[in-house]
C-alpha cells in the first residue's frame, strides 16, 4: 500500500483553540486546546474521512493572507 501525503491547514481561532481542516476530504476538520492534542485528532479524522470517501487530487500551491479595503 502506497503512502497517502494530504494538506493539513492549521489556524487559531478566537478563543484560542486551533482548528486543522484537510482541503482534500470533505469535511475533515477537527479541534483542539493544544497543537499536541490537534495532531493526534487529525490522524484520527482522517482515517474515519477515508473510510468514507477518496481524497480529491488537489496540488498544495500555497496560503495567502488578502487584506480587503474597508
Amino acid at each position: 500500500m502506497r503512502a497517502l501525503t494530504l494538506t493539513v491547514l492549521i489556524e487559531q481561532d478566537e478563543d484560542g483553540y486551533f482548528v486543522a481542516t484537510v482541503p482534500g476530504l470533505r469535511s475533515c476538520y477537527t479541534q483542539a486546546k493544544s497543537l499536541t492534542t490537534l495532531r493526534k485528532r487529525v490522524l484520527e479524522v482522517i482515517k474515519l474521512c477515508l473510510a468514507h470517501e477518496t481524497p480529491a487530487d488537489h496540488e498544495f500551491i500555497a496560503v495567502e493572507r488578502i487584506e480587503i479595503p474597508a
